[in-house]
């Protein structure tokens, strides 16, 4: 996998140990939903956003290195992808998808086609 893709590292506004939960999320070309879940875990660091009825209540799983701004006053993310990108992503399973090596790698291959090592589109 690519390393910084599933790291906070090139992310402006992110401290450590924040609490995104609840968040608003943006993607390039406008919302996409809430975080519903976050994790800074080593090597997998990520969040999952609840994106309600824009994509038919789908939950989307997007590495830490797709993130490029997070600003805590405003509680909202920016993601460096289209709304369509993050639509197509690989489907999520909250119930096995978090701890499966073989689907964080199929969503690393997905974001990797467009990641430039450290910073997002």
């Amino acid at each position: 996998m690519t390393s910084g893709l599933w790291g906070y590292e090139s992310t402006e506004g992110y401290a450590a140990g924040s609490n995104l939960t609840g968040y608003r999320v943006e993607a390039t070309d406008g919302h996409i939903g809430k975080v519903d879940k976050h994790t800074e875990d080593v090597d997998s660091s990520h969040i999952v956003v609840d994106t309600g009825p824009w994509i038919f209540g789908r939950e989307v799983l997007l590495p830490a290195g797709t993130i490029t701004r997070v600003d805590a006053a405003e509680e909202t993310v920016w993601i460096g992808r289209t709304k369509d990108e993050i639509k197509n992503s690989p489907e999520f399973d909250k119930d096995k998808h978090t701890d499966d090596p073989q689907y964080l790698a199929q969503v690393s291959d997905y974001y990797t086609d467009g990641y430039r090592g450290g910073s997002a589109l």
